[in-house]
């Protein structure tokens, strides 16, 4: 799949005309040598008085949008078309070994990591994150909770299951438990294949590792799978608080307010779509 269509539309609804502050976005993926943005194109309503768009610090783009009018309706439309050329799986080749030298091993997410290093004396490091991402497909439940940040390594492991983004949490502490550096991935997934069909239709969170021999490597915790074949990347981050798709702030009643509503189209794009 060549060529990814992604439509991102998120809709606040109020009771009555509110007034809105200061909105950041981060829709726009990511250009990297295994994807680059096509076209893309954003709608709001009430239309903004301003729009600029700032990178972060690790190059993502973010929009900023100012408003004036009241309205009792806020809407966001992105529309992407994605190149997506991920590396083939089998290419992933690394003789590197976890360093026993590195290891942080304060914590229940690095005590939970240890239980794949038990027994294996100095173990191959792509080997032990692929069964670590393969572990919280297997032993987690998996649940969609669009609301709310995720939750701590500790609340997951005594939850034993989550949200995409609390596994990604999860996996980022392990993994940086081995002294590997990680980092959060926000984005969307394609994949007939997914956990749940709610996964392949809302943003998605995984984790990105080091591995010497491979450079930066996507791990999939959710669905337990290695590389970016069903994955675009919108924002990798050191602090998952920092890769929020969209945040702003309103000024009402706080019952005014009525609700959120989310949808996430993602799929091969149409030929005339990428002709266009």
């Amino acid at each position: 799949m060549p060529v990814v269509s992604i439509r991102h539309r998120t809709a606040y609804r109020y009771r009555r005309p509110v007034a809105f502050g200061e909105h950041r976005m981060m829709f726009r993926p990511l250009d990297g040598p295994d994807q680059r943005v096509i076209s893309a194109a954003l709608d709001i309503t009430p239309e903004p008085h301003a729009v600029e768009h700032v990178q972060d610090a690790y190059g993502a783009q973010v929009g900023v949008a100012q408003f004036g009018a009241l309205s009792d309706e806020l809407v966001f439309e992105s529309r992407v078309l994605v190149d997506h050329r991920p590396q083939p799986v089998s290419k992933l080749i690394s003789d590197a070994i976890v360093d026993p030298a590195a290891r942080r091993v304060e914590g229940a997410a690095a005590q939970w990591a240890s239980r794949f290093l038990s027994r294996k004396g100095r173990p191959l490091l792509l080997p032990v994150l692929t069964e670590m991402s393969q572990a919280i497909r297997r032993d987690f439940a998996y649940g969609v909770r669009l609301d709310g940040g995720p939750r701590t390594p500790d609340e997951t492991l005594e939850a034993k299951g989550g949200s995409c983004r609390d596994f990604a949490v999860l996996m980022m502490a392990a993994v940086r438990s081995l002294g590997v550096p990680a980092r959060f991935v926000s984005g969307y997934l394609y994949s007939a294949a997914a956990r749940e069909p709610a996964a392949a239709g809302h943003t998605h969170a995984w984790v990105r590792a080091h591995v010497p021999g491979c450079g930066w490597v996507d791990l999939d915790p959710t669905n337990g799978t290695v590389g970016a074949a069903d994955l675009i990347r919108v924002a990798v981050v050191a602090n998952p608080l920092h890769a929020l798709p969209l945040q702003g702030a309103w000024s009402g009643d706080p019952a005014d307010y009525l609700g959120m509503d989310v949808e996430v189209e993602v799929g091969a794009a149409a030929a005339e779509a990428v002709a266009a």
